[in-house]
């Protein structure tokens, strides 16, 4: 059975301080408030990271602690709340210290890790007081910790280091109180801590800054290009942990992230060199393939659940349409985590690094990136027209007509990402193209689910032995289905 990880956010401020400076009077932080007894921990923590240390580049740690209220192993990474981090925790008890590092954490850091072995890199003693901090109603809301380290890098040429340190750590208190302790902490002698963790300052490692955080005023297709790129290539890696564990709405995101990749590297033919960004391209369209599916049968669960909602379906229906789509979705996530450890995947990761750090220009390159992304979001936004006007050639509702509007829908989204990849360079013809996109791309994406879930329904009444009673609320279903989707026809036609 796999160990149950506790995740939480971690939102602390963290300071450098003088050796023996004397932690002030904390009661004024909080009116009416009380702060409790301090009580001294010795905790000693093993990190591991890889040998280039990637994982301390990206500003992840991962470690093995022991002492304190919470011994076990903690794998740290950013969040997109300031001053936080995300925080996976499992304790001795679900991962035997002695067993090693538990594969369940190995897998959440190995698009990071990619090849590299994850062995110890840096030891860690903290002689701790922690000081909590309680509100008039007697709530925890903060814990002051003052830290004396000592560290010692297993890195080669590595060395031991000792400095002293304070950290403020919310609990249940609020934004208000931890800039007031900023304040407050500063005004007592404390300094901005100089490193992000402990283990960056153990083993002298820094964060990457290798993605392009903000395009010259000048900029080139190549720069607007790059910036793209690591920015999708941000959300790829960010949502690559949550996708393994079917967080809500994960397997989505990244498939999107994976989809916006590739379209920047279509939309932009002549900007990176073909032989090297068509392979990636190529891995990426398989990789979407396979998030898709799983995307897919969730959407579509999704939806049957809600329409059975609104119906006192008959349990043979129930099974047919929720537990078969269930047994059906977990196949399908089995397949993205199998995807996700292939050393196919890892190596369409160190490929789209290099494209962002290394790339080999094409002849596009150099050209202002205004001018090319003009001409990207004019051919987009024209195979969208032309795919409109073939419309007018077929009958209303006939096949071909359908199908048409499928591939509107295609080219709206392609137009959209496109207009999107822009977005940058602040035009306003970039940003209403793609809000027209996105409008077409949205009627048109519902009217497709209701159609592919219309197929799955006949389907099922085709497959499975239903009662009267079953295939009486199918056929309502199904009607709902069809109304819903001639709806969002009707308002594309009115775009």
């Amino acid at each position: 059975m796999s160990p149950a990880p506790q995740e939480s956010l971690e939102i602390e401020l963290k300071f450098d301080v003088e050796a023996g400076l004397p932690a002030p009077d904390l009661t004024d932080l909080v009116p009416d408030g009380v702060v409790g007894k301090p009580t001294t921990y010795l905790l000693e923590a093993t990190y591991y990271d890889t040998a280039d240390t990637a994982l301390a580049a990206n500003r992840i740690t991962l470690r093995r602690r022991t002492g304190g209220t919470d011994g076990g192993w903690h794998l740290k990474r950013p969040s997109t709340v300031e001053s936080a981090r995300r925080e996976l925790a499992i304790g001795f008890d679900d991962a035997p210290e002695d067993d090693g590092l538990p594969s369940y954490l190995r897998d959440q850091v190995v698009a990071v890790a990619r090849h590299g072995e994850l062995n110890p890199v840096a030891t860690i003693t903290t002689d701790r007081t922690v000081t909590a901090i309680f509100d008039a109603d007697g709530h925890e809301v903060a814990v002051f910790c003052e830290d004396l380290v000592s560290a010692e890098s297993l890195l080669p040429g590595g060395g031991v280091n000792r400095w002293a340190e304070w950290e403020f750590e919310l609990v249940e208190g609020t934004m208000d109180l931890l800039k007031r302790a900023k304040a407050y902490l500063r005004a007592a002698g404390a300094q901005t801590a100089s490193s992000t963790s402990k283990l960056a300052r153990a083993i002298g490692s820094q964060p990457l800054e290798t993605d392009v955080r903000v395009l010259p005023k000048k900029a080139t297709a190549l720069d607007l290009v790059r910036y793209e790129l690591a920015l999708h290539r941000k959300a790829l890696l960010a949502y690559d942990p949550l996708a393994r564990e079917d967080a809500p709405d994960a397997v989505h995101q990244m498939r999107v992230a994976a989809r916006k990749v590739r379209s920047i590297l279509t939309s932009y033919p002549e900007v990176l060199d073909r032989a090297a960004a068509q392979p990636v391209s190529d891995e990426l369209r398989e990789l979407g393939e396979v998030l898709g599916e799983a995307r897919d049968i969730e959407v579509q669960l999704e939806t049957n659940e809600l329409l059975l909602s609104r119906e006192n379906a008959p349990e043979d229906l129930v099974t047919a349409l929720i537990d078969a789509e269930r047994v059906r979705h977990r196949r399908a996530l089995k397949s993205v985590r199998y995807a996700l450890s292939t050393t196919r995947y890892l190596t369409l990761l160190d490929d789209l690094d290099s494209l962002i750090e290394s790339p080999q220009p094409g002849i596009d390159a150099d050209r202002p990136a205004r001018d090319v992304a003009a001409e990207a979001v004019g051919a987009s936004y024209k195979r969208l027209t032309a795919a409109q006007r073939k419309l007018r050639k077929h009958d209303s509702w006939s096949p071909e007509w359908v199908e048409q509007l499928h591939t509107i829908r295609k080219r709206a989204k392609a137009a959209r990402y496109t207009a999107e990849s822009a977005a940058p360079l602040r035009r306003a013809s970039f940003d209403n193209a793609g809000r027209v996109a996105k409008k077409i791309q949205t009627h048109l994406g519902t009217f497709q689910d209701t159609a592919v879930n219309r197929e799955h329904l006949a389907e099922v009444a085709g497959r499975v032995p239903l009662t009267g009673a079953a295939m009486f609320t199918l056929g309502r279903i199904d009607a709902r289905e069809e109304t819903r989707g001639r709806k969002a026809v009707k308002a594309y036609r009115r775009l």
